[in-house]
């Protein structure tokens, strides 16, 4: 039996330096995260998802990279992007609209009722299918600010309404004949860049600018986050959610114009499939359904993901109605690349 020497232990332990002593007890601090962390957290998951669809889709189909083509993907997406410009500041005020599709249909179907049918002026009846579209976004506004019904409720029933409206005018018929001004509106181009995509790359720079650098735009952040304390911060939230709400209604009949422009015909069924798309437009950009995160250049690359995903499931003869089933998976991937990214910038800080 081996019997230690008390005065050896001390000896080494004492001969032990400072900076020994405290590595052993001093635990070791988190990993320097990996040039791959690193990378994929400065990359949005979205523009990956993107990168991606485009590549292969380049790939799969020779006519996708065609010039007409890709002009072709901004007229389809003209109307749907300017939609979700108004669908991404309602989301991020903790919000929900969905009647931007029935808002489209009964704007175009009063403006070409009252051209048509009344024989009114175009330009007045112009105007005032815009201000159809601002009424029921100021509606859906008053419902849950003065109501205090939930988003998705006051929209669903404005939605209802408003896609009944849209029959009713006409009897369910389409309205045709509108000026030559009009239909040719969105046959023009401008350095050969269609005049809607135009109108929308404006609505999204207006749009950004408000919401980066006008104190109107950032409390939009604000009352998403917290309701309450942005209300005892002093921003008037009742009235800034009746704006946006308005602003969402106005958008969406000026996409209803574009429609009616592009197909010379206003009918009561447009902007029904229109729904999906605007929410996933702003889901696949990031935005957060339980409100105050959002950005207008996530929700450009989400439009592009939808419009390049369903051109390019046309190009390659995918049936219709497994279209939105591709579309579902896309959205679910893109969601989850974009949690993953949020992750890593999250570790390395």
């Amino acid at each position: 039996m081996t019997v230690s020497d008390p005065s050896t232990n001390a000896a080494a332990t004492s001969a032990a330096s400072p900076a020994t002593i405290a590595a052993r007890t001093v635990p070791a601090g988190p990993r320097e995260p990996s040039p791959w962390k690193k990378w994929a957290g400065r990359v949005p998951g979205p523009l990956v998802g993107l990168v991606v669809i485009f590549v292969l889709l380049s790939i799969l189909s020779p006519y996708f990279l065609t010039p007409r083509n890709l002009l072709n993907i901004v007229t389809q997406i003209s109307a749907v992007g300017i939609m979700s410009v108004g669908a991404l500041m309602v989301i991020i005020i903790g919000g929900i609209d969905l009647s931007v599709g029935a808002t489209l249909a009964l704007s175009s179907m009063v403006m070409g009722f009252l051209f048509s049918y009344s024989g009114m002026p175009f330009e007045l009846a112009l105007v005032l299918g815009l201000a159809v579209g601002g009424l029921i976004g100021l509606l859906n506004g008053i419902l849950v600010t003065v109501g205090r019904l939930q988003p998705f409720i006051a929209t669903l029933a404005t939605m209802s309404a408003a896609t009944g409206l849209a029959v009713f005018i006409t009897g369910g018929n389409t309205v045709n004949g509108f000026p030559e001004w009009f239909v040719s509106l969105t046959r023009l181009s401008i350095a050969g860049v269609p005049v809607q995509g135009l109108i929308l790359l404006a609505v999204f720079l207006l749009a950004a600018f408000w919401l980066r650098f006008r104190p109107g735009g950032r409390a939009l952040y604000a009352i998403g986050g917290n309701e309450e304390v942005a209300r005892l911060s002093g921003i008037p939230v009742r009235r800034t959610k009746l704006v946006v709400y308005t602003i969402a209604g106005l958008l969406a009949a000026l996409g209803g114009l574009l429609v009616t422009s592009r197909l010379d015909s206003a009918q009561p069924t447009a902007g029904a499939a229109d729904l999906l798309n605007v929410i996933a437009v702003v889901v696949i950009g990031g935005a957060s359904l339980a409100g105050g995160t959002g950005s207008l250049l996530g929700t450009f690359v989400g439009l592009l993901i939808i419009g390049v995903l369903n051109n390019g499931l046309s190009l390659l003869g995918v049936s219709p109605n497994l279209q939105p089933v591709v579309l579902g998976a896309v959205i679910v991937a893109a969601v989850l690349t974009d949690r993953q990214a949020r992750k890593a910038q999250s570790g390395e800080r």
